[in-house]
């Protein structure tokens, strides 16, 4: 996962990614709050699979290059089957 959370924030502009406890974790909490959409108001949320499409595609069309998109997208599909299996 080196340099997958400098490519996550180079998706946001504007948005600060402060290291928590370290970058895998940051990253991932990351990941889990834009899925669930929780930077959102609540009756305004799109739903777990709108949101992991919306991922995919800004991933796809960002600037990265290929490995840090295909890490991006693994990341994103770890934490997609982790919220589905059990859901907050």
């Amino acid at each position: 996962m080196n340099g997958l959370l400098q490519a996550y924030r180079q998706l946001w502009t504007n948005r600060e990614l402060p290291v928590e406890n370290n970058e895998n974790e940051t990253l991932m909490n990351a990941i889990t709050k834009e899925l669930l959409d929780e930077m959102t108001h609540p009756r305004l949320r799109k739903n777990i699979h709108f949101k992991f499409h919306s991922s995919v595609k800004r991933i796809l069309s960002s600037s990265l290059n290929q490995d840090q998109k295909l890490g991006l997208i693994e990341i994103h599909l770890k934490v997609m089957e982790n919220l589905t299996k059990n859901p907050t």
